[in-house]
């Protein structure tokens, strides 16, 4: 959705000139890019941005997200994200049924203050680079996530049992060793580890021999932060 957004701008700055502009370029295709989907409308930018209104953060906005790069410590700016892949099935919940469901939740309004108080703490730890307050936050906000999920009516469940299986391991490999490595889930199934460039190594190969079993056919996918979309 922002590489389709990203392109219908540039072609109406072809057609027009009316975003010469790199910053109203930008700005533009992220609330284009965010009629189709939320996430999508961070993607425009390289490294880290921010999508939602946020009084301690200038140009914040609810319409579009803006760039944070220059606003976090430098070892953010190289984390690797490694998704371990539970299943590759249709979820049994669409995120946008997920949304709606929110509507009648009895924890909806405490659940919208807690998640700009921890906003407001995880913008601090990106800056300060704090680590392991970010890995807290982190860990925290997937599994309010899920909670919130099974507290919907109806209720629905889209962690598996692998799920827990390897949010288990990844808790007593970081007890273990001291590591900062913590997860993240997606609105499914699948986890999400988060850990800074510098342990990398260490962090694949705690992958390969303990947690690729638990995984759809053996799969899992390496990422990382980046530098942001390129006109091809």
């Amino acid at each position: 959705m922002s590489a389709l957004a990203l392109c219908l701008c540039t072609v109406e700055d072809m057609l027009f000139e009316t975003l010469s502009d790199d910053e109203a370029f930008r700005q533009k295709a992220s609330f284009v890019a965010r009629l189709g989907s939320g996430s999508a409308c961070r993607s425009i930018y390289p490294t880290l941005a921010m999508w939602g209104q946020m009084g301690e953060v200038k140009n914040s906005s609810d319409l579009y997200a803006i760039p944070m790069a220059d606003q976090v410590h430098d070892t953010f700016k190289a984390y690797k994200d490694a998704i371990l892949i539970v299943s590759k099935g249709e979820k049994s919940v669409s995120s946008r049924a997920g949304h709606a469901l929110m509507e009648g939740n009895p924890y909806a309004d405490p659940r919208y203050r807690q998640a700009r108080q921890q906003t407001h703490e995880l913008l601090s730890a990106l800056r300060t680079g704090d680590e392991e307050r970010f890995g807290q936050l982190l860990e925290a906000e997937a599994l309010t996530l899920h909670a919130l999920m099974m507290a919907s009516n109806p209720p629905y469940i889209l962690v598996k049992p692998h799920t827990l299986t390897l949010i288990d391991k990844v808790q007593s490999y970081r007890q273990e060793t001291g590591q900062p490595l913590y997860f993240s889930l997606d609105a499914g199934p699948n986890l999400h580890l988060l850990y800074p460039d510098r342990i990398k190594e260490e962090v694949e190969n705690f992958i390969h021999a303990e947690l690729v079993s638990y995984c759809e056919d053996g799969r899992w996918i390496p990422d990382q932060v980046g530098d942001g979309p390129l006109q091809l």
